[in-house]
């Protein structure tokens, strides 16, 4: 049996401090600890991007970050986008424009999308096209997702998590 841990986390605004094995990662810290079953395990291997969360703003697919490497720092899930009733203008965009299907990769689609559009607030097709291609989605052919992003792009209150 592994000792256990000290971590501090921010996730999705609420400090939390757990103990936790050294070798979890943190989609199952997300998922298992705290609950928060948006952030998907795809592949365990950064294939699908089904577990992107933002990791201090970046996003970072979670399921090749252990809940150590997060130590002190804050994690925003699907979640914690939304505004109360409010979603974040990027699920807004994927709602309107139909930016998913199954919904399995959509929350790690999403958590990419606003933080490409906070890189890049202006893109093209193309940057988009390039700046999802680390998320897999099986159903939809990209059409519609890089629509939404296009369109959250050119929300008056632009996507910023």
């Amino acid at each position: 049996m592994m000792t256990a841990v000290r971590i501090t986390l921010t996730v999705n605004g609420t400090r939390h401090d757990d103990d936790v094995e050294p070798r979890l990662l943190l989609v199952h810290y997300l998922r298992e600890t705290r609950g928060l079953t948006g952030t998907n395990v795809g592949c365990d291997t950064t294939s699908c991007g089904a577990c992107t969360v933002l990791l201090d703003g970046e996003s970072v697919k979670s399921c090749t970050v252990l809940a150590v490497q997060a130590d002190g720092g804050e994690v925003t899930t699907i979640e914690g986008l939304a505004s109360g009733d409010a979603m974040h203008p990027v699920q807004e965009a994927f709602r309107e424009h139909h930016g998913l299907q199954c919904g399995y990769c959509t929350p790690g689609m999403v958590m990419a999308a606003v933080s490409f559009l906070a890189e890049h607030p202006d893109p093209s097709e193309d940057e988009v096209r390039h700046g999802l291609e680390g998320n897999l989605c099986r159903c939809t052919g990209y059409h519609n997702i890089v629509k939404a992003v296009m369109a959250a792009a050119k929300t008056p209150a632009a996507p910023r998590a």
